[in-house]
């Protein structure tokens, strides 16, 4: 008799919204602390600003990732409504729009059959324009510049005012413009140790990084952990989709990925 393939546990740094669904498999989450919860056969997760530990049985799994501009076109609530949240999908969600993608997955066995029907839906989906798309375009480059560091600059590079550049970061990105520019420090910096885990952290340090205890203090806030207890977990999925995305779009992380490239 064959061994049952055991669950997978792993951890996923903090990202943009996400639509996952399995048939045939059993995912459980949870973003920061907390035990994990059962989230089948499709769920959606908001923007977060912590870790998402997750276990996965064996079976298909998709994540659809949702960038700024996306969210702006396909959902009609305010980001941070959503942000560090986890949902199932059902008629009352505000994401409900994305439930019959599962319908996708369990009518196409072939892997491309699955991706063609996905694809056809969220190009339909995508046929109704979001509101202030330039805006947030703009904003999200200028989240991408290494160079920003510091919300009045954050604001100069995207064009906007300060003030409006918070209320747009609310809607379309889920939090304030420094908690943004603080999180995409760290994940440039995580993003280096992902490509190469032989590196030392000290190694990966994003240039804005004062020394190693800031990183140490953001690594705690935004993965829940230590970064000498996360290397030494094991990491199957994150490692094995980092390498993928980097394949596919030339990024290790959807948060590095510029807008209107390849999800």
């Amino acid at each position: 008799m064959d061994k049952k393939t055991p669950t997978v546990f792993d951890q996923v740094y903090p990202e943009w919204p996400n639509i996952r669904m399995t048939v045939g498999g059993d995912m459980a989450a949870c973003t920061g602390i907390g035990p994990l919860r059962v989230c089948n056969p499709i769920c959606a997760i908001g923007p977060t600003s912590h870790a998402t530990r997750f276990s996965l049985e064996p079976g298909r799994y998709w994540t659809i990732s949702i960038l700024p501009l996306g969210w702006a076109r396909f959902v009609g609530i305010r980001a941070c409504e959503f942000a560090d949240h986890w949902e199932i999908l059902d008629r009352d969600s505000p994401l409900a729009k994305f439930a019959p993608l599962l319908s996708c997955e369990r009518g196409a066995p072939k892997f491309s059959e699955v991706t063609a029907q996905i694809d056809k839906y969220l190009l339909r989906m995508l046929a109704q324009p979001g509101t202030r798309e330039d805006a947030i375009f703009n904003v999200h480059c200028a989240l991408l510049d290494p160079q920003v560091a510091s919300v009045k600059d954050f604001a100069a590079r995207a064009g906007i005012g300060v003030r409006a550049l918070e209320r747009l970061s609310l809607s379309a990105f889920g939090f304030s413009p420094s908690l943004l520019l603080r999180r995409q420090r760290f994940l440039r910096s995580l993003s280096q140790f992902m490509l190469d885990p032989s590196l030392s952290w000290i190694d990966t340090l994003d240039s804005q990084y004062v020394d190693q205890p800031h990183f140490i203090r953001d690594f705690r806030r935004f993965m829940d952990t230590t970064p000498s207890a996360f290397a030494a977990a094991p990491h199957p999925v994150l490692w094995a989709a980092a390498k993928a995305r980097t394949a596919i779009a030339g990024k290790p992380m959807q948060v590095l990925q510029p807008p209107g490239e390849v999800t």
